[in-house]
């Protein structure tokens, strides 16, 4: 693995850190404040090639790889989470599925307006009782002559308010469990389909997350993403790049917390001197520097895996596990070292705190994280 970016993945570093600075770091407060969708940055973000970074131009992306996304995650990422998980679920989620599982058709029907910023899309795998125990789907797919008619509800959806197009997978054979599963290209405007309210959660306010109810919703066969009982193989190598965009989300998050309390130290005197001159402060400094690093190197090892085509579902819940959990700690770190000011508003380190924790626990909780690792680690 070569440790020195590529012109292009410098570029995209470039660009993305200029849009994130300018752009959406000064919006960012108020969103998280208001809750405020930002369809205007998501609109600049598309115009920027952000909304499909992986997905070749001929599908209406970027065509750069999947390092460059990863590269683009954490710019947006250190200045306003919420953008960035708005971003991530469109490229891992959405448009990563029907690039890979999807007939030329249905690329062209919903890859090149996903993958283009025309469509937004989301991801619908979680239920109310179908959390970490993705394989006990309640919701089902019965075959009716040339369509599927669906029922059913998913659970905590990012984007779901918002969304055009959601990768949605249901039960169509209960007998098979986990292998009776198949996932569908859902366009959110079909009839029996209604959003729920838009939640309200302690961090990344500004990403609507919602419920969708599905009532007697008929969707044409042609919409089904593979073949029947292959949704949850779908759905399990989606996770596997998706882990990765949480992961630079996560590094993101972890160097704002940094970036702040590095400002913060120089600046507040204590005793006669900036804080930054004290050893307690400056080690919280160079662990939560040294951690960000190391999850940095993890997160770029599974990008680089998955651009191979190379399996790459440990080093992508390794990256996803350490560099959530590090964002957790450098949150924790950055309100330490602001004190009574990091716990209020008024200072940003509050905001990251709050942010970091749902790096834990989306797209696979820190616990799951562990048994996909340790499962890897046991099958050789």
């Amino acid at each position: 693995m070569v440790f020195d970016l590529t012109e292009e993945q410098r570029m995209i570093q470039e660009m993305a850190k200029s849009f994130a600075q300018r752009e959406v770091l000064p919006k960012a407060a108020e969103m998280d404040e208001t809750g405020r969708f930002p369809e205007d940055l998501v609109r600049q973000m598309a115009e920027l090639g952000l909304m499909g970074v992986a997905v070749p131009e001929e599908y209406g992306g970027a065509g750069m790889d999947n390092i460059c996304y990863a590269i683009a995650m954490e710019e947006i990422a250190r200045a306003c989470a919420s953008t960035a998980v708005i971003l991530s679920v469109n490229n891992s989620l959405a448009c990563d599925p029907i690039l890979s599982f999807g007939s030329e058709e249905q690329k062209r029907k919903y890859l090149v307006p996903l993958a283009s910023g025309k469509h937004l899309g989301c991801f619908g795998l979680t239920e109310p009782e179908a959390g970490s125990d993705a394989g006990s789907q309640k919701t089902t797919a019965v075959r009716d002559g040339s369509h599927y008619v669906l029922n059913g509800t998913k659970n905590f959806i990012t984007n779901a308010t918002q969304a055009d197009t959601c990768v949605l997978f249901a039960m169509t054979d209960r007998e098979k469990k986990h292998k009776g599963i198949t996932a569908f290209i859902l366009d959110m405007k079909m009839q029996g389909i209604t959003v729920g309210k838009k939640e309200i959660k302690l961090g990344i306010c500004a990403s609507a997350t919602a419920s969708i109810i599905l009532e007697d919703v008929k969707i044409p066969a042609a919409n089904r993403l593979g073949n029947e009982g292959e949704g949850f193989k779908i759905a399990m190598r989606t996770l596997d790049g998706g882990r990765i965009g949480i992961a630079a989300q996560a590094i993101g998050i972890a160097r704002a917390s940094l970036e702040d309390s590095l400002a913060y130290a120089k600046e507040r005197k204590q005793f006669g001197q900036p804080i930054a001159n004290f050893q307690a402060i400056q080690w919280m400094l160079a662990d939560m520097a040294t951690e960000i690093d190391a999850a940095r190197m993890l997160t770029y090892r599974a990008a680089w895996r998955k651009d191979r085509n190379l399996r790459c579902t440990k080093e992508s819940s390794m990256a996803k596990l350490y560099a959530s959990e590090t964002a957790m700690r450098a949150g924790v770190k950055g309100i330490q070292i602001h004190g009574g000011y990091g716990y209020i508003r008024e200072y940003p380190a509050e905001r990251h705190f709050r942010d970091a924790k749902i790096t834990e626990i989306y797209e696979g909780t820190s616990e799951i994280q562990r048994l996909v690792i340790a499962s890897d680690l046991l099958r050789d």
